[in-house]
């Protein structure tokens, strides 16, 4: 998230832009806005056609990739100081799109990783998703080399979750990343959840199952846009 652009554009009248590949975060983020952005003006753009296309082909592909430098740069037009896309799968797109606007793009799990980094050395990523384990495991690494810092990562995708959540059985999907919690917990100094739909597990563990600190995007996100938007 290092760059010299520009978000300022006037005192009460700085405007952030939210790109997602699913409407389901439209609402979560709209209570993280109100909680840490009062008086930030933010609109919300929605193609879950994104995740879909990145799902489908297994790896995000070029055509995809593209189309999140468009969104960033309909965001911009539309009059956006700052972008964030709310999807850690297609984070690389939207760091090449970071370099193709007039102002910041930003990844939603940037934030999540630099915590992490600084938490501890050995990290602990899970996923219920292979496009989303993938991608946020290079970000903490690359993190962590920017922070001049030695980790061990250790990644866990949580087979059949994400299955198990689509089909409408979010009991098994929740079983299944809270055993994977549990376990990593044992494991490591850190715990990042690859995506956002996971941080509702955490809250249904006890206190002698979360050993370590276990961090979700969405509100390290809005904590740092609090920082740059203020």
């Amino acid at each position: 998230m290092e760059n010299n652009k520009n978000t300022s554009s006037g005192v009460g009248s700085k405007t952030l832009g939210l790109v997602h590949t699913s409407a389901t975060l439209v609402p979560v983020f709209d209570e993280l806005c109100k909680k840490h952005l009062p008086g930030v003006k933010v609109f919300n753009i929605v193609d879950d056609s994104l995740i879909k296309n990145t799902i489908a082909c297994g790896e995000l592909t070029p055509q995809t990739a593209k189309r999140v430098v468009n969104y960033a740069n309909s965001a911009e037009e539309a009059g956006a100081d700052l972008i964030m896309f709310t999807c850690s799968s297609i984070g690389a797109a939207v760091e090449t799109a970071d370099t193709l606007t007039g102002v910041p793009v930003l990844r939603v799990d940037q934030p999540m990783a630099d915590k992490a980094v600084a938490s501890g050395s050995k990290i602990g990523v899970v996923a219920t998703l292979s496009t989303t384990l993938e991608p946020t495991s290079d970000l903490v690494r690359r993190r962590a080399i920017v922070a001049g810092k030695n980790i061990e990562l250790v990644s866990r995708l949580c087979e059949g979750a994400f299955e198990a959540l689509m089909s409408g059985d979010a009991q098994k999907h929740d079983d299944i990343v809270g055993a994977a919690l549990k376990q990593l917990s044992l494991e490591v100094d850190v715990i990042l959840l690859a995506q956002a739909s996971m941080a509702r597990v955490v809250g249904t563990l006890s206190e002698e199952d979360k050993k370590v600190p276990i961090l979700a995007s969405p509100p390290l996100a809005m904590e740092y846009l609090a920082r740059v938007l203020k």
